[in-house]
């Protein structure tokens, strides 16, 4: 477990910001500076814009993705996310081929879920308690929801407030009760953030079911688009409501909707901000990568 992972435990009930969101901040600053540049930009610029010295920034970075700015921004740029949708294009169409399913290897945890029915998703979560609290995550400050049977959301706050992110997910299961419990939470939240198995509960309509089972087949790393993910729920002239449906996914990052991208590969939309799926999938790309070059076979001269 990475040490970044790790101290999930001791963040999770403090009430400042703590260490992980603060190398987010930094993060997501860097990468508003970032898009808003023509060209790459140098480490003693990107510092001097962040109002830090170099080596700070340096430091920080190396800390939370592993590599510099310089590095990192390579991860952030157009033609990075075209590479990715050309590579994996026909990702989803070949996942019962290849084997992949939701209940496979996602995000290096292993997934179990299960969805409400139909009809205890017509009743808008009444006779449902559902408990919740904060956590500081890798991704900044997160509020995160569970039932008895597993995670039912996570929201990420950089870009919005408590009050909001609150809102918006409870108001999703308006009869549902509601318990500011985040020890009934945090098995799920940490079982999820330092790599064990991990239980989803999803609370949703039938076709949003469907479109997230599709989301959990896509790999750490890699991405696919909207239309590919209506082909593979078998109708492919349903490109806008799927679009719909990922906008609507409670479970963020777990449910990952962030690698889903335009056929340009353009980033599209994201329900918590858009710096925050810039770093999602730049850090998922950047540890995808090393994970490959661990892999490879040693060469010999």
């Amino acid at each position: 477990m990475s040490a970044d992972l790790k101290n999930l435990t001791e963040s999770a009930a403090a009430p400042e910001p703590l260490e992980d969101r603060y190398h987010f901040n930094v993060v997501r600053r860097a990468i508003d500076i970032i898009d808003q540049s023509e060209q790459p930009l140098s480490l003693d610029t990107l510092a001097a814009e962040l109002g830090m010295s170099p080596y700070h920034l340096q430091k920080l970075f190396s800390q939370w993705a592993g590599v510099s700015p310089k590095r990192f921004q390579q991860y952030l740029t157009l033609g990075h996310a075209k590479a990715l949708i050309a590579q994996n294009h026909s990702l989803l169409d070949t996942t019962e081929a290849t084997g992949m399913s939701s209940t496979g290897r996602l995000h290096d945890l292993f997934v179990r879920w299960e969805a409400m029915s139909p009809g205890e998703y017509a009743r808008k979560g009444e006779g449902l308690t559902i408990s919740y609290g904060w956590f500081d995550t890798p991704f900044g400050r997160s509020l995160a929801m569970a039932t008895s049977r597993g995670l039912c959301a996570v929201a990420f706050t950089s870009e919005y407030s408590d009050q909001d992110a609150y809102a918006d997910l409870s108001t999703r299961w308006p009869k549902a009760t509601f318990v500011d419990n985040a020890h009934a939470v945090r098995p799920f939240i940490e079982a999820a953030l330092g790599g064990g198995e991990t239980k989803l509960h999803l609370i949703g309509g039938p076709f949003q079911i469907k479109v997230w089972e599709a989301l959990l087949s896509i790999p750490s790393g890699q991405v696919t688009t909207y239309s590919d993910i209506a082909r593979a729920i078998g109708n492919p002239k349903a490109v806008r409501a799927v679009g719909t449906a990922v906008g609507h996914n409670p479970v963020s990052w777990l449910i990952p909707c962030h690698r889903v991208l335009r056929k340009t590969g353009a980033l599209g939309g994201y329900h918590w901000g858009l710096p925050v799926k810039r770093a999602l999938l730049a850090y998922e790309s950047l540890k995808a990568d090393a994970l490959t070059s661990e892999r490879k076979p040693a060469t010999f001269s």
